[in-house]
């Protein structure tokens, strides 16, 4: 047995075991190298879960679920790597074959009881995906991914990712879980991940005027130990949302536009409602995708960074209204990003600063397109399943993800969503009471 940090001792009945996985072969003298959109997210964690019920498992053993990971990390071998740091600073990762972590856990609630929890409070998901930030306790030696089997009393079971986000996005995050599923139904011929032409090199980036990303906050360099610096206590709720509270608008609408752009400008205006200066809410962050398919395609973080600001009230708009300046006033913030990222000719104290993206502003990220519903034992998909960030900072975040029920339902009709905030406690709070009174959303 293996003892585990106690931040990770959420509502522990039963023993807990930790062990290795690693690339079926040697990977060799490889190197694989961060790219400056890697680095703007390094503070940053994604983790997601998994609920599967009895027949799902299947008797699975802890050797089935372990054994398609040797020939994944064929394919991931960076992320059985450990960060290292090059002479001028710049963190890599070296593809030593150190492994990811596999955690083996059980409890005594059944699948629905935890469920039923988690309505109740986010933090029901934290003893389900491991929680440990990079350089704790060392930055060399800490791996890079945990994978957490949780068996509850009912025979069924979670799967708990918990993924660094310098590796990739939620979207790569999500393929390399759906993929290991796929090796354990079938395995796979041994083949490479393509590294799409955007994600080769950044070195024919333009050199852009000298400009700080609204999108990004800088705050104190962490040194090892890549931990957000919190001066507030953050709180997480998801908020499950049927089609109906939103189908109305796509299905009357001018403009073309999605669920996510209606639930964010419904949050949008009631943050601005409930913030003390309006003004701080004028600005929000948007996170999208450009490119939906990840499979087979090398990990990265490969969303697109933009900030939206109003010129008017937010607090008394009217929907249409918001919906149309997040279509239409987003300022891609990318190319500021990485030129920021990597340019050696900034001055010594943004050269040694670190960076939060999420909660920086207001942030909302569009997850609608994210699979994390194709996950599959033994032919059936996840009961349910939550994604999160963690390192967010106090300005907040919204995650809009696909609902277990959330197929296409027909032209300019979505099925339900499921919304993940991240909001310092008070304002957490506050947000349930004005989306429960105007919206009915509890």
């Amino acid at each position: 047995m293996v003892p585990i940090s106690t931040n990770n001792i959420h509502r522990l009945k039963s023993s807990t075991r930790l062990s290795s996985v690693v690339p079926a072969t040697v990977t060799g003298d490889k190197v694989h190298e961060l790219s400056n959109m890697d680095l703007a997210v390094k503070l940053h964690y994604i983790k997601g879960i998994y609920f599967f019920n009895s027949d799902a498992v299947g008797g699975l053993t802890i050797y089935e679920l372990k054994k398609p990971m040797f020939q994944l990390l064929q394919l991931y071998f960076h992320a059985a790597g450990r960060i290292r740091t090059s002479e001028t600073g710049r963190p890599f990762i070296t593809c030593n074959d150190s492994g990811v972590r596999i955690i083996e856990a059980r409890f005594d609630e059944t699948v629905d009881e935890w469920l039923a929890m988690a309505v109740e409070d986010d933090s029901a998901f934290d003893g389900l995906a491991y929680s440990q930030a990079l350089g704790e306790p060392d930055l060399g030696f800490s791996p890079l991914i945990f994978l957490q089997f949780t068996w509850f009393k009912c025979g069924g079971m979670s799967v708990g990712l918990s993924w660094a986000h310098v590796l990739g996005d939620v979207f790569s995050a999500s393929t390399f879980i759906n993929l290991w599923g796929k090796i354990m139904a079938s395995p796979m011929p041994h083949k490479s991940l393509h590294i799409p032409d955007s994600a080769v090199s950044e070195l024919a980036l333009s050199v852009l005027p000298k400009q700080t990303p609204k999108a990004l906050k800088r705050v104190d360099p962490v040194g090892d130990l890549w931990l957000t610096p919190s001066n507030c206590k953050m709180k997480t709720h998801t908020f499950h949302i049927p089609a109906d509270k939103f189908n109305h608008f796509l299905s009357d609408q001018i403009y073309k536009f999605s669920a996510f752009e209606v639930l964010s400008a419904v949050i949008w205006k009631s943050m601005s409602k409930i913030n003390e200066d309006p003004e701080e809410t004028k600005m929000v962050t948007l996170c999208t995708n450009k490119s939906h398919n990840r499979e087979f395609q090398f990990p990265r973080n490969g969303m697109v960074w933009s900030t939206v600001e109003a010129d008017f009230s937010v607090a008394e708009a009217d929907i249409f209204e918001l919906v149309k300046v997040i279509l239409n006033k987003k300022i891609d913030e990318n190319d500021i990003i990485r030129e920021m990222m990597g340019n050696n000719s900034y001055d010594s104290e943004e050269l040694s600063s670190d960076f939060i993206a999420y909660g920086a502003n207001l942030t909302f990220v569009n997850l609608e397109e994210a699979q994390i519903y194709e996950l599959e034992l033994n032919r059936k998909k996840p009961v349910y399943a939550h994604y999160a960030v963690g390192g967010v900072g106090d300005k907040g975040v919204v995650l809009v993800l696909p609902g277990p029920n959330s197929g296409k339902k027909g032209v300019g009709v979505a099925g339900d969503r499921t919304v993940t905030v991240v909001l310092p406690e008070n304002q957490l709070a506050q947000l349930k009471v004005d989306l429960k009174r105007n919206w009915s959303i509890i």
